[in-house]
C-alpha cells in the first residue's frame, strides 16, 4: 500500500466501546451542549470529569435535568473558571484524562458586544491555559477544541465555508473563535509533539435542541415564550443558518476524538460539522415550523428595532468530515425542531421525564446508523 493510499484511508467504524472506561475531561459540562455530551459519554461508559462554571437554571435546563443523576452515577463535577490557571491545574491533575473535550466558552454573539474582554479572555486565553496545564502534567492526551461556524470571515456566500477558507469575524464572539483556531494550530505545531498532546478542532453549525435556556438564541426564546403564552420575538427572520440538532455535532466530536486518539497526526486538523447540503434554513422558517409544532397557542412577533451586526447568510461545507471521518448528519432541520419541542414538553412535566427523553433521543440518534461511510 502506498503512502498516499494510507493517508486517505477512512477508519471503517465508529466504535462506541472506545469510550468504555476512557478517562475524559469535559469543560463546559453544565452548558447546553456540555450536558448532552456528558450524558452521552456516561451512557457509553466513559469516566467523565466535568469542569465548568455553575450554570443558572434558566440557561441550562439540560444540566438541571440530567446533571444530578450523572453525578450520582459517577461523573466528577468540578466547578471553576477556565480563565483561572490554578483551577485548571487542579482539574487536569484530578482527571488524568486520555481525551479532553473543550466546550467551555462565552458562546453568545450579543453578549460578546456587552463583554468583549470576558469573551476574548474566556475563549482564547482560557483555551491556552488548558493546553498549558495539560503540557505541565505530562499525561498523553487527545484535545478537541470546539470553536464555531462563525470563525470564518463571512462573505455572505451562497455556498458553504470550507476548512481552508479565511478565518475572521465581525463581532467579538466570532473573532474570538477565529483567534482560538489560530491558537490551536500554533500550539499544536509549537508544543504538541513535545507535550504528547494531539490537537484538533471542530467547527459546528447553529445547534438547537431541548434544554438550551440561553437568552437571545432562537429556539430557547421561542419555547420560553410559547410556555408563557406570550408572543415570541423573532430577530433577523431572513438570516440563514446551518441549524442542526445538538446530537449531530456531538457525534462528530466523539468521532473526531476517536480518530485523533487512534490514528494521531492524520486527523490533527479542523473539521466542519453542519447539516446536510440544502438543509440550511432561514430563521423565519425555523420560527414558523417550531410554532406549528408547538400548537395553536404559539404566536410570533418580528422585531422591528435595529440590532447589532450579525451575519445574514452562513453555511458550512462538511464534505471533509464525511470523507475523512465517515460522519454524516442523521436528522433534518424539521426532525431537530420536533426533538427540541418533545424534550421541552418532557421537561415541563418533570426532570425525570426530561432524563428519559434525553436518553431516548440519544439512542434514537445512534440507531439511525449513519456513523460509518456508506459503500
Amino acid at each position: 500500500m502506498t503512502e498516499a493510499s494510507t493517508s486517505s484511508r477512512i477508519p471503517q467504524e465508529w466504535n462506541p466501546n472506545f469510550w468504555r472506561g476512557r478517562r475524559v475531561l469535559l469543560t463546559g459540562h453544565t452548558g447546553f451542549k456540555g450536558a448532552w455530551l456528558a450524558g452521552w459519554l456516561c451512557r457509553l461508559g466513559a469516566e467523565v470529569t466535568g469542569f465548568s462554571l455553575p450554570a443558572p437554571a434558566r440557561e441550562s435546563p439540560a444540566w438541571q435535568a440530567i446533571g444530578p443523576s450523572l453525578c450520582a452515577s459517577g461523573l466528577q463535577d468540578l466547578r471553576g473558571d477556565i480563565r483561572n490557571p490554578q483551577a485548571l491545574d487542579q482539574a487536569v491533575a484530578q482527571a488524568q484524562a486520555d481525551v479532553v473535550l473543550h466546550l467551555a466558552a462565552q458562546a453568545l454573539v450579543l453578549d460578546s458586544y456587552a463583554a468583549p474582554e470576558i469573551t476574548w479572555d474566556t475563549n482564547v486565553m482560557g483555551s491556552l491555559h488548558l493546553l498549558q496545564a495539560l503540557a505541565r502534567h505530562k499525561h498523553p492526551a487527545t484535545f478537541i477544541g470546539i470553536t464555531s461556524d462563525k470563525c470564518y470571515e463571512n462573505q455572505e456566500w451562497v455556498w458553504g465555508y470550507r476548512e481552508t477558507d479565511a478565518l475572521g469575524g465581525h463581532d467579538p464572539y466570532s473573532s474570538s473563535k477565529a483567534a482560538m483556531e489560530i491558537l490551536l494550530a500554533s500550539w499544536r505545531r509549537s508544543f504538541g509533539a513535545a507535550a504528547n498532546i494531539r490537537v484538533a478542532s471542530a467547527r459546528a453549525g447553529n445547534v438547537i435542541g431541548g434544554g438550551d435556556g440561553a437568552a437571545n438564541r432562537i429556539v430557547p426564546d421561542l419555547l420560553h415564550a410559547f410556555t408563557q403564552r406570550s408572543p415570541a420575538i423573532v430577530r433577523r427572520p431572513h438570516s440563514v443558518r446551518p441549524y442542526q440538532h445538538v446530537l449531530e455535532p456531538l457525534a462528530g466530536y466523539l468521532r473526531l476524538a476517536q480518530c485523533v486518539h487512534e490514528h494521531g497526526h492524520r486527523f490533527e486538523q479542523a473539521y466542519n460539522f453542519g447539516p446536510a447540503a440544502g438543509d440550511e434554513r432561514s430563521t423565519q422558517w425555523l420560527a414558523q415550523t417550531t410554532a406549528a409544532c408547538w400548537g395553536p397557542d404559539a404566536r410570533l412577533q418580528y422585531a422591528s428595532t435595529s440590532q447589532p451586526h450579525e451575519a445574514g447568510l452562513l453555511m458550512l461545507d462538511s464534505a471533509k468530515a464525511r470523507q475523512e471521518l465517515g460522519w454524516l448528519p442523521c436528522w433534518s432541520a424539521h426532525e431537530a425542531i420536533h426533538a427540541s419541542v418533545d424534550w421541552h414538553r418532557a421537561w415541563l412535566q418533570s426532570p425525570q421525564h426530561a432524563i428519559a427523553e434525553t436518553f431516548r433521543q440519544i439512542d434514537n440518534h445512534v440507531s439511525a446508523g449513519r456513523y460509518t461511510p456508506r459503500p
